[in-house]
């Protein structure tokens, strides 16, 4: 007994610990000789060289640390529920900035920023107060610990497994899956294309090499790390997302006198084709109120209803992990949205360096960061990279594991194992990267180069689908499976026609920021109204889902003052 016991810890514990502990000393040693060695190397170059190749040396470092956190987080992902929620055990500070991280990439700083601060002016920064407050402090308050509470009984992982267990209805789990996967795809080649002009104005790098470059990256650290992996790179994304926004607007801002100054410019400037009022750009809300609004619900409420989104709260570890993450959360997202969005909205101060009608609105955010030096050029990068390599992370992992746990597992391969699970959620993920990148170059060369388009209708298919139907079934008993059904037709309807029959809809609704908007509003009232006239789900399934609210649970007198 004794020998087998110690045969085991040495053939077996041993090694692992073995490796893992050289790999926790070397790594880092490593980085760091390689950073000295190439600093020397850069000391050496002439000037111009010199600002280049210091911007290269800090992205190898940066990808170097993404790569070992994805490396050293294995041990994370040998199960489903490991590789997809972390175990459901991920902290207040760590949930938090994935949920912000995964809220904000290149299409708000480079797309979002770009055009919406083009067309409202300085009232595009309502765009990031509707981010922080609807889209992360309400979000948080109203679904964070009914989501955590309702999935975690229900056993589900993904949005679509949750539908299918809360009605009982695995052709409900089948049609939200299919529209996860398709949808997830336009949102995700919208990333590449924001990077890429950030890569080219930096680098002179072409397009392509981008794609790959971040497609190879992500896909090491997720495929190796899964969920806890991406976590943890999320949070230190979101901390150089903090920094970096603070700092870019600073030296922006810097280069047209300071705010006080950029702010009279801005009132200085005029466009007649938009509004005839002067110092429009720089009044409370903007030439355009009533669209500047439906961009605010898309981005703020729209939220609410994307399963990457909402996935976060799946792996909230307890009570005092969701109160502080809201606040973690709101104040990311007041800093980082809203710092994006009143960047942006300078932008026609630099109309003299971006032809928007040659180049989109794409490239206005770039020329305003052409001029600065080469360490906020590095920062730019960077950050623009850690915020779209963290939405990518969350999209392909929202994105293949729904398709393996809600599709495949199902209908396909029924007695698939935990481990065949996890290897073809890896697999899927290598698939979706390299679909979304194919799906961005062609994009690109076809001259599609508005990312808030692609993004719009991404987020008001996802949204106008899912929002109603999964907002009601965490607190309305009375909520059926044909409301969720029809609601899920509607908003998907509504956005394929304003894709690729425009003409058919009012003139409102032929922006997909616009559409998108409507079919999140039309869901909320469907699901009700068609709920009351279907059947009901069983009686008992439906008391013994609710049930899981109802359970007594001691909390400390500060909580509740009892009698």
């Amino acid at each position: 007994m004794r020998s087998s016991l110690l045969f085991f810890l040495f053939s077996k514990l041993f090694p692992i610990f073995f490796f893992r502990l050289l790999f926790l000393l070397t790594f880092p040693i490593l980085c760091v000789k390689v950073f000295v060695v190439l600093t020397v190397k850069v000391k050496m170059l002439p000037f111009g060289e010199k600002g280049k190749m210091m911007k290269l040396l800090i992205l190898i470092l940066y990808f170097a640390v993404l790569i070992g956190i994805g490396l050293y987080c294995r041990k994370h992902a040998t199960d489903v529920n490991g590789f997809v929620l972390g175990g459901r055990s991920v902290g207040p500070w760590l949930t938090a900035f994935a949920y912000g991280t995964s809220y904000f990439s290149a299409v708000v700083f480079v797309g979002y920023a770009g055009q919406f601060g083009w067309k409202y002016g300085i009232a595009a920064t309502w765009a990031g107060i509707g981010n922080a407050i609807i889209g992360s402090l309400l979000a948080w308050v109203i679904l964070g610990r009914r989501t955590r509470i309702m999935t975690q009984h229900l056993d589900s992982a993904t949005m679509p497994q949750f539908f299918g267990q809360r009605f009982a209805s695995p052709s409900l789990k089948v049609s939200a899956s299919v529209i996860i996967f398709i949808f997830l795809i336009p949102y995700t080649a919208s990333l590449y294309n924001g990077l890429s002009r950030l890569f080219g104005m930096a680098f002179h790098m072409d397009y392509s090499v981008c794609i790959l470059l971040m497609a190879v990256l992500t896909a090491i650290y997720v495929i190796a790390g899964g969920y806890m992996a991406t976590a943890i790179n999320d949070f230190i994304q979101g901390i150089i997302m903090l920094v970096g926004i603070v700092v870019i607007i600073a030296a922006v801002l810097n280069t047209k006198g300071g705010f006080m100054a950029a702010l009279a410019g801005l009132a200085q400037v005029s466009d007649e084709t938009v509004s005839s009022s002067p110092g429009i750009f720089a009044s409370f809300f903007g030439p355009d109120p009533l669209n500047l609004f439906f961009v605010v619900l898309l981005t703020s409420l729209g939220t609410w209803g994307l399963p990457q989104m909402v996935q976060k709260f799946y792996a909230i570890r307890d009570e005092q992990s969701i109160k502080k993450g809201t606040i973690i959360s709101t104040v990311f997202a007041l800093v980082v949205a809203g710092g994006c969005y009143f960047l942006g909205g300078f932008g026609r101060l630099f109309s003299d360096q971006v032809n928007v009608a040659k180049n989109g609105y794409d490239s206005i955010i770039p020329a305003m960061l052409e001029n600065l030096g080469p360490a906020l050029i590095a920062l730019v990068v960077i950050l623009v990279l850690s915020a779209s390599m963290s939405t990518l992370s969350s999209l392909v992992i929202a994105s293949s594991s729904t398709l393996t746990i809600d599709f495949l597992k199902d209908n396909f391969c029924k007695n698939m194992s935990e481990k065949r699970q996890v290897l073809t959620i890896r697999i899927l993920i290598v698939v979706f990267i390299a679909i979304s990148a194919a799906i961005a170059l062609i994009q690109y060369k076809s001259n599609v180069t508005f990312i808030a388009q692609l993004m719009g209708i991404s987020w008001g298919a996802l949204a106008g689908a899912f929002l109603a139907p999964f907002l009601y079934s965490l607190y309305w008993k009375g909520t059926t499976s044909a409301a969720c059904f029809i609601s899920f037709f509607s908003g998907c309807g509504l956005m394929l026609v304003n894709m690729f029959l425009p003409s058919l809809l009012p003139e409102i609704m032929r922006s997909p920021i616009n559409c998108g908007v409507i079919a999140m509003l039309i869901g909320l009232v469907i699901v009700p109204a068609v709920s009351l006239f279907t059947n009901r789900p069983a009686k008992t399934l439906i008391e013994e889902t609710f049930a899981c609210y109802d359970r007594n649970t001691v909390v400390s007198q500060k909580t509740a003052l009892g009698k």
